[in-house]
């Protein structure tokens, strides 16, 4: 339940998502986050280096860690399923196959 409680909290899987492809910046995942507030992006960055998820970098980078990189692959399943959702609510119209 604990790993619920940590994923339903609001930007912790868009952060772990954007970090899926490599280090980044911290103004960097702020802009890949709509650009979140700093005082919650600093917040979730905390709870997810405490949940050994995300490290932070000597050069000041944010990287996923080797469960980090285990929460994303688990989370690719729910990204495939929420792409078939997102096409069943909004299908295309015959104008649209052209």
């Amino acid at each position: 339940m604990a790993a619920l409680d940590l994923f339903g909290r609001r930007w912790n899987l868009r952060i772990v998502w954007e970090l899926s492809q490599g280090p980044v910046g911290f103004r960097a995942l702020q802009e890949r986050c709509d650009n979140m507030s700093s005082s919650v992006l600093r917040q979730r960055l905390t709870e997810l280096v405490e949940a050994a998820l995300v490290e932070q970098h000597p050069d000041t980078t944010y990287a996923l860690t080797e469960l980090g990189h285990g929460a994303h692959r688990a989370l690719r399943p729910l990204a495939r399923w929420s792409t078939d959702w997102a096409a069943t609510l909004s299908p295309t119209t015959p104008e649209d196959t052209h």
